[in-house]
């Protein structure tokens, strides 16, 4: 399995949600951030599984299990106004910037709708955009 170093404009820290991935220099829209890596695994195989965090499907057959430490990328978290976006292309995961990012920025992307059901909505949303929604309804 091939490691992925922790080298890039970001760095791991803590976030409202945990930790989380920050730029420590700007990122243009455009631009690749980092590859989400990890064994890939059967989807038969994640049916097997009582813990699916960090499990990305790539296709109707496969899935990267992004667990591993070494993958820098799980630290990104949702967002519901991302300012990066991750695509699927010859299995392979790649997050790249939609927006300027700029340093102490966290980093963070849309998980998906059945991400979101499943596992956040129950909880409540707590990315940046929910949470200045929230603030916003409570001074009104």
């Amino acid at each position: 399995m091939k490691m992925q170093p922790a080298e890039g404009p970001f760095r791991i820290g803590r976030s409202e949600t945990g930790l989380g991935l920050f730029a420590t220099d700007v990122i243009e829209k455009g631009t690749f951030i980092i590859e989400y890596v990890g064994p890939k695994i059967t989807n038969e195989e994640v049916q097997r599984r009582r813990n699916t965090r960090y499990l990305f499907e790539i296709s109707d057959r496969w899935t990267i299990d992004g667990s591993p430490r070494w993958n820098t990328a799980r630290y990104i978290n949702h967002g519901c106004r991302p300012n990066a976006v991750a695509t699927v292309s010859r299995g392979r995961i790649r997050i790249k910037a939609i927006k300027r990012i700029k340093p102490g920025e966290e980093i963070t992307y849309n998980y998906g709708k059945n991400y979101f059901e499943t596992f956040i909505k129950p909880m409540g949303c707590r990315c940046k955009s929910c949470e200045r929604k929230r603030a916003k309804l409570a001074a009104e």
